[in-house]
């Protein structure tokens, strides 16, 4: 039986990884998008992004588009939520 008050979280996905995608996608908002990681620092830098928002960013691929917060985690490491089929 699952227990309706656990957190619905999919597997490999802790609370860390969760809190760390949040705090990017209040960094970068809604309109960056897509773009590259020296876009996505210079649009955090805009506001007073965390020190771990900007070193996650800076590790970033150069080069390389991003379309949303989801692909700049999975870039990341981070764990994400799965697609539903």
């Amino acid at each position: 039986m699952t227990d309706p008050h656990q957190p619905a979280t999919s597997p490999g996905t802790d609370q860390g990884d969760i809190e760390r995608r949040a705090a990017l996608a209040e960094a970068l908002g809604k309109e960056v998008w897509p773009a590259d990681r020296d876009q996505l620092i210079a649009k955090a830098q805009e506001g007073t992004p965390a020190d771990r928002v900007l070193s996650d960013l800076q590790r970033l691929p150069a080069g390389q588009q991003f379309e949303n917060v989801q692909e700049v985690a999975q870039a990341l490491g981070l764990g994400t939520e799965q697609q539903r089929f």
